[in-house]
């Protein structure tokens, strides 16, 4: 089978990482991006090199899905370990595993700490329970894949606790510009709920009392619907399950064809098969549809379950995400939760890394209240509103700059004039990350003429550095060119040509090292 370019670019960054002797490495790509074709192609190179790997879910559809993309895609079959099936004695090199399984101290003492060369996490974001621990401390030395679309956590511990690296991300926003993913479209609905009243549990809102705040709105939001959706095939994701089948009722009421399923739905294959079949125009659901459930011709999702979890968010609107002919993109409606107390995701948080431009694209897309916005184009909007709020606060540094009489960088100055998101908003993850910088590190900062004392961590030097060796390779401006020319009233300096701010210092420095006259510092491009 042949992989899509970022799949392959994936497969050869994580085998890179192991390589290197990165033993635990994670591997982000968004839903709908094909991560299990992703760990199938890893696993038979594995098995090939003589490994044997184990495969580990936290749910049966998991496991059988993982088992199938295996079989279809490299032709290699797979033991199972779950319940009273055992791979002991197959001569499969692969085992899919349920870590509920796997976990208990009775079944891990049948397997030698050797057994398993290779473990592979599915849906990785789950990896830091002690279910998953448990397991990776018996097969301590064997190497460790985690493949999620979602790397982030509802109770806050850092996958970095679990994984050495990240060795490849496909971001959501790359795969709709590369044409791998719907395009998504953001409606605010002008009716403002109330969740001021709701409570917290581990780390998110307590479903039952968003359930309880919720309740007096559905029949609003059912007519919302009418009014935006009534034409598109919909996934509704509410807190509770009575919510959810409640919720069916009024839609059916409304109108709708609506459907509802939940854990204890006996016939769940069977209305599942008629929705995608067309049968029913929206399914409804307690939380049970967020992983390990695909059906590409869903156009809208409604998300009823406020979450404080960007990880949990983005499950709920991939479900819409995947392509499907006929289909133009993903409509998201995005009701305007009233809480005073917490954050809580929205549109944004799908799409911008940086709080700061989340919260400016916020605002953009309330403003278009019942209009819908492409996500990207509002994330565009936002990025650039941000940058003139960094311009100015870099104009604030610089005048503190010229009271410096240094001769290196602050750091700050090289991220704000080189407008670079990724550096500013930069938080480490991976333990190496939180390490102060490394004596080799801070010699290189200065060679290249930044300030390394401003630096505190290993993993933000390493940022920089990498940074700067590919503006070298591009040909584009030195720290030190950068603080000079700003430090003259030139903008954007960051942007520039190695040569062309050369050029202009060389005119300064023949003309006393003042500006030649004629040249706006404010306006100048070279």
């Amino acid at each position: 089978m042949q992989l899509r370019p970022y799949q392959e670019e994936a497969r050869v960054a994580v085998e890179n990482e192991w390589q290197q002797g990165n033993r635990k490495t994670l591997l982000v790509l968004p839903t709908g991006c094909g991560k299990t074709i992703v760990f199938a192609k890893i696993t038979e190179d594995c098995v090939r090199s003589g490994d044997r790997v184990l495969i580990l879910a936290h749910r049966g559809e998991l496991l059988e899905q993982a088992a199938d993309k295996i079989m279809k895609t490299t032709h290699l079959g797979c033991a199972t370990e779950k319940a009273e099936e055992t791979c002991i004695g197959s001569w499969f090199r692969i085992t899919v595993g349920s870590v509920q399984t796997m976990m208990r101290e009775k079944r891990l003492s049948r397997f030698p700490k050797y057994y398993f060369d290779t473990i592979i996490i599915d849906e990785a974001h789950h990896s830091i329970s002690d279910s998953y621990q448990n397991v990776l401390n018996h097969f301590d030395e064997a190497k460790v894949l985690g493949v999620t679309a979602t790397p982030d956590r509802g109770d806050m511990k850092n996958l970095g606790q679990v994984f050495d690296s990240l060795a490849y991300e496909y971001t959501l926003p790359r795969a709709i510009k590369e044409g791998y993913l719907s395009p998504i479209k953001a409606l605010t609905i002008p009716l403002t709920l109330d969740l001021s009243g709701v409570a917290m549990q581990s780390g998110d809102f307590k479903a039952s009392d968003i359930d309880t705040a919720l309740d007096p709105y559905l029949y609003s939001i059912a007519d919302e619907m009418i009014k935006n959706c009534s034409d598109r095939k919909t996934v509704v994701f509410l807190p509770l399950v009575k919510t959810s089948q409640k919720f069916r009722d009024i839609l059916n009421e409304k109108g709708f064809r609506a459907a509802e399923v939940n854990g204890e739905s006996r016939d769940r294959a069977e209305i599942l098969a008629d929705f995608d079949a067309g049968r029913y125009n929206v399914l409804c659901n307690s939380m049970l549809l967020t992983e390990g459930w695909d059906c590409p011709s869903v156009d809208c999702v409604v998300v009823l379950r406020p979450t404080k979890v960007r990880s949990l968010y983005s499950q709920m609107v991939g479900r819409g995400t995947r392509l499907c002919e006929g289909k133009k993109e993903l409509l998201l409606l995005d009701f305007l939760w009233n809480t005073e107390r917490h954050e809580l995701c929205r549109p944004a948080s799908l799409i911008c890394e940086s709080k700061e431009i989340a919260d400016k694209m916020t605002e953009i897309l309330e403003k278009n209240a019942g209009c819908p916005v492409d996500i990207e184009e509002a994330e565009v909007q936002a990025s650039n509103d941000v940058v003139a709020q960094r311009e100015e606060a870099l104009a604030k540094v610089l005048s503190e700059m010229k009271k410096r009489k240094r001769r290196l960088v602050d750091p700050l100055q090289f991220e704000l004039s080189i407008q670079a998101e990724d550096l500013s908003g930069y938080v480490p993850s991976f333990g190496w990350e939180m390490m102060p910088p490394s004596d080799k590190q801070k010699q290189t900062l200065e060679k290249y003429g930044i300030f390394p004392d401003e630096i505190d961590n290993a993993g933000k030097a390493k940022l920089i550095l990498d940074r700067l060796d590919k503006r070298r390779e591009s040909g584009l401006t030195t720290p030190k060119q950068i603080r000079f020319l700003e430090g003259k009233g030139f903008k954007h300096v960051g942007t520039w040509q190695f040569n062309d701010a050369k050029n202009l210092i060389d005119r300064i420095a023949g003309n006393g090292w003042r500006v030649p006259q004629g040249i706006d510092t404010s306006t100048y491009a070279p």
